[in-house]
């Protein structure tokens, strides 16, 4: 069992005066976490005492910043079993694939080390007689708010990000992974003058407040509804909003694509993490030409993939995080399946404890279903049926979201037309995860907003001022 203490203005164990919640394991229900829950004061009061010390933090040297970040990413790296341990305990994550966040997030941190002392401002050319420059500077204090599903990786990078630029973090991990962000933030305390960094642990109510507070920014992974919740209440204040939301990514299988190839994309995209990712294939667009060997393969291989505990190394399929997303998850395959889509595997709740869900393949959907239009954020590979590639690409793009979509094909032109039309942040072409280190995007739409990964994430924790240097009287110096 794990107990949370809260970190504000350097001091462990402060606040928690609004109780406790309690965290259980998705696998066998049990209680694996007790964490308090941040009073509207307790936030206004991590906020004072960050600001009282974002000065001293802002004023060190980029270098001794990145020295602190490497430091930082050596006391994660020596906490990396129990994070893991703890994510998996908290959401279910395969063991394996939670050690694979935890390292995702030291490589983030080591990454940022190594840019932010080489990132900086440009000369301009004015008046001989001046002095004019571009310069970035911190932005203050930020309000960092992440997500259960890679609690790790995403933390890593916004709090790593943020740090090196200069600002003081108050840091809200999701209330539904407490531990893992305690952990994590008791490993970055060890390399960081006190105060610099404070952690605020609590459900929706805390993370208003926190929202709401007299902050300079505000970083946000997670939802959409929680990210249009957090651009409204900092229009109130007046601070900078980062966005990373939720996406209905589509997968395009064109017609001359091996449909089985096809397939094992397709189901890796749908259920890595049990389908609770952020850039998981939520929607399936198939050529006719090659849909129902598509679909036949795709069923075959989520009927294959062995369902258990995150803490079972043969697990291929964990649970998902609670029961309550997992009403929400079944809720729509049932309406899909009342509106006419086919059930072809999983689809069922099962028996027992835990939070558990099937991966699920449903065929003959149609563009309009709920199923279709919204996120799901579970397990289930929904199929529409296409007659061509425009109809695709057309389906693909229409859409409330704009995270990230995948195109399968053997043609140059359709890919080429793939990332020239379709309004996503990323493209993926013939994978539907890989990249080269430092990509970054914009999302669009409901999506978020700013750059959320890469290089250029240390850009968004800055705000670049323009200076000019006269000499007095209009002279010279």
């Amino acid at each position: 069992m794990y107990t949370v203490t809260q970190l504000i203005g350097g001091v462990w164990g402060a606040g928690g005066e609004a109780g406790e919640l309690t965290v259980h394991d998705p696998a066998d229900g049990r209680p694996v976490t007790s964490a308090p829950v941040a009073t509207a004061d307790e936030v206004d009061k991590a906020v004072a005492a960050a600001r009282g010390v974002a000065a001293e933090w802002a004023a060190t040297s980029p270098a001794e910043r990145a020295a602190a970040l490497h430091r930082i990413a050596d006391a994660v790296a020596e906490a990396a079993d129990d994070l893991a341990q703890a994510t998996t305990a908290e959401m279910g994550k395969p063991l394996a694939d939670a050690r694979g966040g935890v390292e995702a997030g030291i490589a983030t941190l080591r990454q940022y080390a190594e840019l932010a002392p080489a990132r900086g401002g440009r000369t301009l050319h004015g008046d001989p007689a001046a002095i004019d420059f571009m310069t970035p500077q911190p932005r203050g204090v930020v309000a960092a708010i992440t997500p259960w599903n890679d609690p790790v990786a995403v933390s890593c990078g916004l709090l790593g990000a943020a740090l090196v630029t200069g600002n003081v973090v108050l840091h809200k991990p999701s209330e539904r992974t407490p531990a893992t962000g305690w952990l994590l933030a008791r490993a970055f305390d060890t390399a960081l003058p006190a105060g610099v960094l404070s952690l605020l642990s609590g459900g929706p109510t805390t993370g208003a407040a926190l929202a709401a507070a007299e902050v300079d920014m505000v970083a946000h992974v997670g939802s959409s509804a929680t990210g249009r919740a957090i651009a409204t209440a900092a229009a109130g204040t007046g601070a900078k909003v980062l966005l990373e939301n939720g996406g209905s990514d589509p997968l395009i299988v064109d017609a001359d694509v091996d449909p089985s190839w096809a397939a094992g994309e397709a189901a890796l995209g749908a259920f890595a993490n049990a389908g609770q990712i952020c850039v998981a294939v939520e929607r399936i667009y198939a050529h006719r030409d090659v849909a129902e060997d598509f679909v036949a393969a795709l069923v075959e291989r989520a009927a294959a993939l062995r369902v258990g505990p995150g803490r079972d190394p043969r697990t291929q399929l964990g649970p998902l995080v609670d029961r309550r997303h997992r009403d929400q998850v079944h809720g729509q395959v049932i309406a899909a399946v009342a509106d006419g889509a086919r059930l072809r595997v999983g689809g069922t709740l099962p028996e027992g404890p835990g939070a558990f869900y099937p991966a699920t393949v449903i065929d003959r959907c149609r563009h309009d279903l709920a199923l279709i239009r919204e996120e799901t954020f579970g397990p289930v590979a929904p199929v529409v049926v296409v007659d061509s590639f425009s109809e695709a690409l057309r389906c693909a793009a229409d859409s409330p979201y704009g995270l990230a979509a995948t195109v399968l094909t053997g043609s140059m032109s359709h890919a080429q037309r793939a990332w020239r039309e379709l309004p996503v942040g990323t493209v993926k072409v013939n994978s539907v995860f890989g990249g080269a280190p430092a990509g970054a995007a914009h999302p669009r739409r409901a999506s978020g907003q700013g750059f959320g990964y890469g290089p250029e994430l240390l850009d968004e924790f800055t705000a670049t001022k323009a200076v000019h240097i006269q000499a007095p009287g209009g002279g010279h110096w």
